[in-house]
């Protein structure tokens, strides 16, 4: 319907002689529409007919089970089913509910920013990125700490994201601040948090969470599940760490990309101006936070012991973590007792340790001892793990040459359990 003012001007270009099809392209309209105002002298109101809806009287049910459900129509939809019987279409409450959706857009957007004080929070986090490393393409879990005040930020790789991985995370993120905050703010991570109901905030944590947390005398604090703002400052950091620290490049080695996040760290996180604060990271950590944080006090890190069971492969090797230690050979097939505790890894034979190793990074790595392999062959034989036994992976069946041996087949075969 167009306005009185519009009416009255094809009224007059009538009186002045133009035709119905000059004043409907003038308008944009219809010759008829043009037609039937000047017949009726003023607007024709088209009056759309009030249809009935399913959904009449439902107002206010329909915006508390709105905002229940966080924005999801089509869960209003499935209730309006079940509990009141009205089976409509998606669209029919999308359309009934479009008002209480840009009210939830209105109150999501009107979060107020939580600062925290110097030296209480440090708020913790998991971020996987794809990373080349030697050549090859691999899942890097990235752990991200970020000082709620100076917003200055520590950054680990990690292959995994298991309860050790998060408490070493956060005993280096420590180490590198040179001091712990009052508080953990955590997301609801399953190594963490065992429960959290996000209608009563109700919180379960893990059992040897709370005994880290009670050895470092750090106060845990779970956010709220599906706010991911109540831990802005860190979701921030590790989008800021995978774009800027690590985005389109590659490492020769697990080593070489820890370095390069050391280095990173200094030279670009710690130096940049906040886009927040409006301050350098470091300078407000200097000026303020450092004193803030409560000494360390060289305290031991808290014991992460891994034990497991591993039978000795043929090549006189044992897995862990997709990486290989070597055991003395006469261990072939045998069952051997595994302990991993802060880096070093053990290999028992009941109670007599058999085999010692410094824990690596990364994966697929062999790591060997000369001794482990000595009286198998000759000694210009070669040195590589791969040659210096009767390798598990040879594509032939028959045993080796008596020659090549230094001793006789049946000792072998008493070595791995039975005859070839």
């Amino acid at each position: 319907m167009h306005t009185s003012d519009d009416v009255v001007a094809m009224l007059t270009l009538k009186k002045l002689g133009w035709g119905f099809r000059r004043i409907a392209k003038e308008f944009g309209v219809s010759k008829n529409t043009v037609k039937r105002y000047v017949r009726n002298g003023a607007g024709a109101p088209h009056n759309k007919p009030m249809r009935k809806s399913a959904l009449d009287g439902l107002d206010e049910w329909l915006e508390e089970r709105f905002h229940t459900h966080a924005g999801n129509a089509d869960v209003v939809r499935q209730e309006l089913q079940t509990v009141k019987g009205i089976d409509v279409s998606l669209r029919t409450v999308e359309r009934a509910v479009a008002g209480f959706r840009a009210e939830l857009t209105a109150k999501a957007k009107a979060t107020v920013r939580f600062e925290t004080e110097p030296g209480e929070q440090l708020q913790i986090d998991f971020g996987t990125v794809t990373v080349v490393i030697g050549g090859r393409k691999e899942r890097v879990k990235l752990f991200v700490a970020t000082l709620g005040y100076s917003r200055r930020i520590f950054v680990h790789a990690s292959r995994r994201e298991r309860q050790r991985d998060w408490f070493v995370g956060i005993e280096e993120a420590m180490r590198h601040f040179g001091g712990r905050p009052k508080q953990l703010l955590v997301d609801n991570a399953k190594a963490l948090v065992k429960h959290h109901n996000p209608e009563t905030r109700e919180v379960e944590l893990n059992e040897r969470f709370i005994t880290f947390c009670h050895y470092w005398d750090l106060k845990p604090k779970a956010c709220a599940p599906y706010r991911a703002q109540t831990k802005g400052k860190d979701e921030r950091a590790v989008g800021y760490v995978k774009r800027n620290a690590i985005a389109g490049r590659e490492f020769a080695s697990w080593a070489e990309l820890q370095s390069h996040l050391v280095v990173w760290m200094r030279d670009i996180a710690d130096a940049r101006t906040h886009g927040t604060t409006g301050d350098v990271p470091q300078v407000r950590f200097d000026e303020v936070e450092a004193a803030a944080l409560r000494p360390l006090h060289d305290r031991t890190p808290f014991i992460q012991v891994l034990e497991f069971t591993r039978v000795v492969s043929s090549d006189c090797f044992v897995d862990v973590d997709t990486n290989r230690y070597s055991v003395p050979w006469q261990l072939i097939r045998e069952q051997l007792t595994v302990v991993v505790n802060d880096g070093v890894v053990v290999v028992m034979q009941g109670a007599k340790e058999v085999a010692r190793h410094d824990q690596v990074d990364g994966s697929h790595q062999r790591v060997r001892k000369a001794e482990h392999f000595e009286g198998i062959r000759s000694t210009h034989a070669p040195t590589s793990a791969a040659t210096a036994v009767y390798a598990s992976n040879a594509t032939s069946s028959e045993p080796p040459a008596e020659s090549e041996l230094l001793r006789p087949l049946d000792e072998y075969a008493s070595a791995t359990g039975g005859a070839w």
